[in-house]
């Protein structure tokens, strides 16, 4: 278990914002930002990462969407595009980093 800035996985301020409110608990990234049992804290409030999977875009789901902030999956997959400026494919991948809050 290591102490990651959480910058290092959540590299907006607005998804940081969301983090702590409880809007979105996992991200999905192109490469590996951190680890399990890696712990972040954001104004004071500490979370652990729990799961760290590599993962195929056509597996997501409205439930992956939402945990990442946006209301189903097309809505993800525009804000994906649009962010990235990329053309969405199934066969690509992303890693999967889950977190939670400590109490």
């Amino acid at each position: 278990m290591a102490r990651i800035d959480p910058a290092t996985l959540l590299p907006a301020p607005r998804i940081r914002r969301a983090v702590l409110e409880g809007d979105v608990t996992q991200l999905h990234r192109g490469d590996r930002h951190a680890a399990e049992g890696d712990v972040f804290e954001i104004d004071g409030v500490s979370f652990e990462v729990v799961e760290v999977a590599e993962e195929r875009l056509g597996d997501l789901t409205d439930a992956d969407a939402r945990a990442e902030g946006s209301p189903d999956l097309d809505a993800y997959r525009r804000r994906i595009e649009q962010t990235h400026d990329l053309e969405w494919n199934d066969d690509d991948t992303a890693v999967l980093h889950r977190f939670e809050r400590q109490e």
